[in-house]
């Protein structure tokens, strides 16, 4: 066997010097994929949506996860509903149990609490996938109320996404309706007295509340129409609901702009960031497997809603210590501080509010009132311009404090709901925990709102002063005349920019309330509200330095500055003072690059 070498160097081969080299065709799989595709294009016309989103540049910040954990919960609630459904009854017809769970065996039930006990204990997997269920609604809800705070703090629902925070605040009310629908249908003890309390609370509507509730329930409570009826809300309305709902939120998120935290090279016109395909879709996909080993780690380690431990509902005793899920338990809070006199005679009937306030009007109201704050605010700003870059929550410090307050308020609601718990445990008058509860509803709050405005003009200030100073170093140097002062150490763009780039802003000045002609304005009035609502918002507002500010800062500090580079590479007569390293940069003829506005 012998093996023979060409030579490669003969004049021949020069010849295909410059041919084109032949790529390879696509495979037989790829040439079929992308015929399927072509096909799919032509009768859909899909390639162009598909292209944008595909190419659609999202930022990079944690806090834009939070979204997302609300989303992948979501999805894995309705896949693990979906398994459930497949042995859940949803009836109230009686049965007797003669499971797995030997307490119960021979005790009378509903078919729904028996299938519950049977997908705990007879199916393989079943309680898994049941505190899965249970623990993924937790967490979308708690990922989707923390997604708002990071939205409302920041800004992010100004123009040209409100309609886009009146679906996420419809979100999350169809949420705590999802929510109670679904840890009522197991039937059990404390389920069950929830369905209880829900009617009484229905009841309590005026004039129409007894009609309602024999229409809810079929007849008289308990009645055997009421849990179909919650499943069928539960599996099929709600979610439908939800998706939709959630489906346009994602389109407007898609179409509109990306918000983005403010950074040197970052506009209203840009997105800084990385587009869907490969970086952003890889990240996403790879979290959702993280957020769903996480619940179902939780789920695996923690027990949550042990149903046997409470026994099927029972109508007759009554129940203490029952509480709501955290989402619930503010408007169960509120029904306990809520003073008894509030009962009046009208028209010769009885209007009793003791009950339909906290129970019917505070949850609708909680929502009404976060939907429409964008537009409130819209409208005593003034401001209709559309925003893409984020607020620092300092910089509003009004905003932050409206917030805090109101995270507060609900706090006090929250642990109202559990005054017997803790007057049980600590040994205390469950009349003077709720009297402070009651008096804590009108401190706190205000409290709250006063602390955070104030730490946020605290805040603001210190970034003046870090913006015009620079940054402390603790090194004292001495000046050509004996003079000591110490140095400040430059910052570097990014960080100045961090400090400068919000706008300023002012309260708006009363015009006067008439005209050149001694005509008075019709709107004059309107105009003195939004004139003391912006004085609310804006009467404390620190701004951000202006490059005047920032000169007159640096002025003294420059040749005392040279002194210190002087000392290093060479004698540079001094001057007075000495402040920051930016004023030796522009000594020695370096520009900063400041990004201070003009």
């Amino acid at each position: 066997m012998s093996t023979e070498t060409f030579p490669t160097d003969r004049p021949a081969d020069r010849l295909r010097d410059g041919d084109t080299e032949v790529t390879p065709g696509s495979s037989a799989g790829a040439r079929k994929a992308g015929g399927v595709a072509g096909w799919i294009d032509d009768r859909t016309s899909a390639a162009k949506g598909v292209n944008y989103l595909l190419r659609k540049v999202f930022p990079d910040h944690w806090s834009f996860m939070l979204g997302e954990i609300a989303m992948y919960s979501l999805i894995i609630c309705l896949l693990s509903g979906a398994l459930l459904t497949l042995w859940f009854v949803p009836s109230a017809g009686h049965v007797v149990y003669d499971g797995s769970f030997v307490p119960l065996r021979g005790q009378g039930m509903s078919e729904a609490y028996a299938s519950t006990l049977d997908i705990s204990f007879d199916i393989p997997g079943g309680l898994l996938i049941r505190q899965i269920h249970h623990w993924a609604a937790l967490m979308f809800i708690v990922g989707l109320t923390v997604h708002m705070f990071r939205v409302f703090f920041t800004g992010a629902f100004r123009k040209p996404r409100e309609l886009n925070w009146v679906i996420g605040t419809v979100l999350a009310l169809l949420a705590a309706i999802e929510g109670f629908a679904g840890y009522s249908l197991p039937d059990d003890l404390l389920s069950g007295t929830g369905i209880r309390a829900m009617e009484g609370f229905v009841q309590t509507a005026p004039v129409i509340g007894s009609y309602l509730a024999y229409g809810i329930f079929g007849g008289p409570f308990p009645g055997e129409a009421i849990i179909p009826r919650l499943y069928s809300a539960h599996v099929l309305l709600i979610p439908a609901l939800l998706v939709g709902l959630f489906t346009a939120h994602i389109v407007l998120v898609a179409v509109q702009r990306h918000t983005q935290f403010p950074g040197p090279g970052r506009t209203n016109d840009n997105v800084v960031g990385y587009r869907v395909m490969p970086v952003y879709a890889a990240k996403a996909g790879g979290f959702f497997f993280i957020v769903f080993g996480i619940i179902a780690l939780i789920s695996a380690l923690f027990t949550i809603n042990p149903i046997w431990a409470y026994g099927p509902y029972d109508p007759s005793p009554v129940t203490a210590g029952s509480q709501p899920d955290w989402y619930m338990g503010a408007y169960d809070g509120a029904l306990r501080l809520l003073p008894g006199w509030l009962e009046f005679e009208l028209l010769g009937s009885t209007l009793s509010l003791n009950i339909a306030l906290g129970a019917l009007v505070l949850l609708p109201l909680v929502y009404i009132v976060l939907g429409t704050y964008p537009f409130v605010e819209r409208w005593v700003t003034g401001d209709d311009r559309e925003h893409h870059l984020l607020d620092r929550p300092r910089n509003n410090p009004t905003r932050t404090g409206i917030g805090m307050g109101g995270i507060v308020a609900y706090s006090v609601f929250m642990f109202a709901a559990g005054n017997d718990i803790i007057a049980l445990k600590l040994g205390m008058s469950i009349n003077d925990i709720t009297r402070a509860f009651q008096i804590g509803l009108f401190v706190l709050p205000p409290l709250a709102f006063w602390v955070t405005k104030r730490i946020c003009l605290s805040l603001q200030r210190h970034d003046r002063e870090l913006a015009l100073h620079s940054r402390e170093s603790g090194r004292i140097i001495r000046g050509a005349d004996g003079s000591f002062h110490e140095r400040h150490d430059a910052l570097t763009d990014r960080e100045r920019w961090i400090l400068v780039q919000h706008e300023p802003v002012a309260p708006l000045e009363l015009t006067p309330d008439v005209d050149e002609n001694g005509v008075a304005r019709p709107a004059a009035r309107k105009d003195r509200l939004r004139a003391k609502v912006s004085h609310f918002y804006y009467k404390d507002a620190v701004n951000p330095v202006t490059p005047a500010e920032l000169a007159a800062a640096h002025h003294d500090g420059q040749h005392a500055e040279a002194i210190e580079a002087g000392s290093e590479h060479g004698s540079i007569d001094g001057g007075d003072g000495a402040d920051t390293d930016a004023g030796a940069s522009e000594a020695r003829g370096i520009s900063t690059g400041s990004p201070i506005r003009e």
